[in-house]
């Protein structure tokens, strides 16, 4: 089996305490045919140090950027992999995630894009959210194009790509500060069928200076009106809206 070359791309912005972790995910996967970018933001705390101690083992770029989109859209430009992914910088993958993906795109030629199960982490790498991630991993096992409408039920650090598919969805969109990926999800998924592998292949972290943990009520304002784009009918999108009043509702009770 001869397994594509894959590149990640990790967009980054004074994340300096989670960065190294997320590289080391990326490296330690010993992928044999692995390119990794990173586009830093210009931060001011020690991430280009950090960066710089991988010299050699990653290409990295430290510069003012637009935001996130912007950088990631750099990195994808830049991406020579015939599978593309990213991981943000306080993210990070699960041992075995890369092959595991690898062999999946390996095996399926007529595959796009792939998606698989996804931890929540607190700051110091202490899973959470159990109930949540059990409500996604149900809707990984049953949803389609119509539940990805009314939840985005996609975990981004754990979503793989072709690049025939990015060619064909394009770039992030760059206006959006929050869910660009979901986004981008809703508009590859107009084009191509999603599959999922039965396994953690991420975890993504919540903390106080995440847009997760941050600014959660106001990305799920961003998703609403997402959805609202790509909608066809105003029935997914009522439901969307109904589903995020009782999420941040379920929210204040198990945050209390």
């Amino acid at each position: 089996m001869t397994l594509p070359r894959l590149t990640v791309v990790t967009p980054s912005y004074n994340q300096g305490r989670f960065i190294e972790q997320t590289i080391e995910s990326v490296l330690g996967q010993n992928y044999p045919d692995l390119e990794y970018i990173v586009m830093d933001g210009g931060s001011t705390d020690e991430t280009v140090a950090v960066l710089q101690r991988y010299d050699g083992r990653l290409q990295w770029r430290s510069e003012p950027d637009r935001g996130q989109s912007d950088a990631l859209n750099k990195g994808l430009r830049m991406a020579t992999g015939g599978v593309v992914a990213f991981i943000n910088s306080d993210d990070y993958y699960e041992p075995g995630a890369l092959l595991a993906v690898g062999e999946f795109f390996a095996g399926h030629p007529g595959s796009q894009w792939v998606t698989g199960r996804c931890r929540t982490v607190d700051e110091h790498g202490r899973e959470i959210r159990r109930a949540v991630t059990l409500y996604k991993n149900m809707y990984l096992r049953f949803g389609g194009y119509r539940a990805l409408q009314v939840l985005n039920y996609v975990s981004q650090p754990a979503t793989f790509w072709r690049r025939t598919m990015l060619e064909r969805v394009g770039s992030f969109d760059e206006s959006l500060d929050y869910a660009m990926d979901y986004d981008y999800w809703l508009r590859a998924g107009r084009e191509f069928e999603l599959e999922v592998l039965d396994r953690y292949l991420a975890c993504f972290r919540v903390h106080d200076t995440s847009k997760a943990g941050a600014s959660a009520h106001a990305q799920f304002d961003v998703d609403l009106a997402i959805a609202r784009n790509h909608a066809r009918s105003p029935v997914l999108p009522a439901l969307h809206r109904l589903h995020n009043a009782l999420t941040v509702a379920v929210y204040r009770i198990l945050l209390r």
